[in-house]
């Protein structure tokens, strides 16, 4: 029988990881320039129609079908066509015997994710990459770098076999992303002007969206309503919490010493990205810790780019590339088995070490593939479609040159 408190949960669920999309657009809009708000959000929005249409096709049956040990996937890297078009799947299939609630309600919920992924990227290469290369690469991104992912980590394939943990999505979700991002500065080259945020309201619109729409992402990766849920629920908000605070804190004490909005939601941004890995897996201080190191990490990665004079514009590498790393790290160091009973200790809970090894294995093998991928993926796409506008482009604004339409009538 249906569970109707478990499903409306999941529901509810959903519907907040979907939130986090516009919010990301709103995020990424407000951070942008006048000249490009309508462009970067639309990078954004365009990724729910294409990543459904792609999740609907093929996309989930790749990613949740098929098992290393019957052999039904790809050398559990990636699963088969079985579940194509939702095929066999009914609104009344349930999940799972012990999980009774609908596997559409799933379907969705993992779309959700699928669709925010390759959506992060583009606050790196904003103002320099054109629309019709972006729809490319964020078709064959999706299919050749997350699915697999999700497979491998999610899905019953090759990382979750050898014992990887990740619980929303540090490793699929936020390493994969932000050091394809780092390969899209690489590849694009800097921007002809910089500029300073068009309008911070409008990003603390976005930061309340990305943060409310999180609990959805972190709590309810658990699929259940029970401890763990109620855990992972309040670590999200106390690392996000501790996150900003710290690193406001290190902004008021260094640079011009001046506490700043952005400075602050980027610290809580940076604190929920960390924790996502860990989540469920580590207790409420522990959960504190992280958010620290979380701020003081990716403060450090972001002024170690503008260092290098990498034109990552809105420091998708180092609040999501960064703060996956951490996070996962971080898990191979604070998991508690006592939270959660399906991961071994970590380091500093009596463990002997092997997590943390195996956590450190798989960020490695994700952020390495996922930056090579994606600088090959962008040479390709180059050789068919111009993937950096021109430099008069730039100048007018991809708003008006690519799509015809301005945010605001002046």
């Amino acid at each position: 029988m249906l569970d109707v408190g478990l499903t409306t949960f999941m529901i509810l669920a959903t519907s907040l990881v979907m939130l986090m999309t516009p919010g990301l657009a709103f995020f990424y809009g407000g951070l942008g320039c006048n000249k490009n708000i309508l462009s970067i959000m639309m990078q954004s929005f365009v990724s729910m129609g294409i990543g459904t249409v792609l999740w609907f096709a093929f996309g989930y049956s790749l990613c949740f079908s098929g098992n290393v040990t019957s052999g039904t996937d790809f050398l559990g890297i990636i699963g088969n066509f079985d579940k194509a078009f939702y095929h066999g799947i009914t609104p009344s299939t349930l999940y799972s015997a012990d999980k009774r609630f609908p596997e559409y309600i799933f379907i969705a919920y993992q779309m959700m994710f699928a669709i925010i992924t390759p959506a992060l990227i583009t606050g790196a290469f904003i103002n320099r990459v054109s629309f019709k290369s972006y729809v490319f690469f964020l078709i064959f991104w999706q299919i050749f770098v997350y699915y697999p992912f999700v497979h491998m980590v999610w899905g019953g394939g090759l990382l979750a076999q050898w014992g990887v943990f990740d619980f929303a999505g540090g490793i699929t979700v936020h390493a994969t992303a932000g050091f394809a991002a780092l390969a899209s500065v690489y590849f694009v080259g800097r921007r002809q002007n910089k500029h300073e945020p068009n309008n911070i309201p409008l990003v603390a619109i976005g930061t309340a969206l990305l943060w409310f729409g999180w609990y959805g992402f972190n709590a309810g990766s658990e699929l259940a309503v029970n401890s763990i849920t109620i855990s992972s629920f309040l670590n999200t908000d106390t690392a996000a919490s501790f996150a900003a605070v710290t690193w406001l804190f290190i902004e008021w004490n260094t640079g011009k010493k001046k506490p700043t909005f952005i400075g602050l939601m980027t610290g809580a941004v940076a604190g929920l990205a960390t924790i996502t890995p860990a989540a469920g897996y580590v207790d409420i201080y522990s959960s504190a810790i992280i958010g620290i190191i979380a701020a003081c990490g990716c403060f450090l990665a972001v002024k170690y780019k503008e260092k290098k004079g990498w034109d990552d514009a809105l420091d998708v590498w180092g609040i999501h590339g960064m703060g996956g790393i951490i996070g996962t790290i971080c898990l191979g160091f604070f998991a508690n088995s006592t939270i959660n009973s399906a991961i071994p200790d970590g380091l500093f809970f009596g463990g002997n070490g092997m997590l943390l090894f195996k956590e450190c294995v798989a960020i490695v093998f994700a952020t390495s593939y996922a930056f090579f991928f994606t600088l090959l993926l962008f040479r390709i796409i180059n050789k068919f479609i111009p993937v950096r506008v021109t430099d008069m482009e730039q100048e007018l604004g991809l708003d008006l040159t690519h799509h015809g339409e301005v945010a605001r009538q002046r």
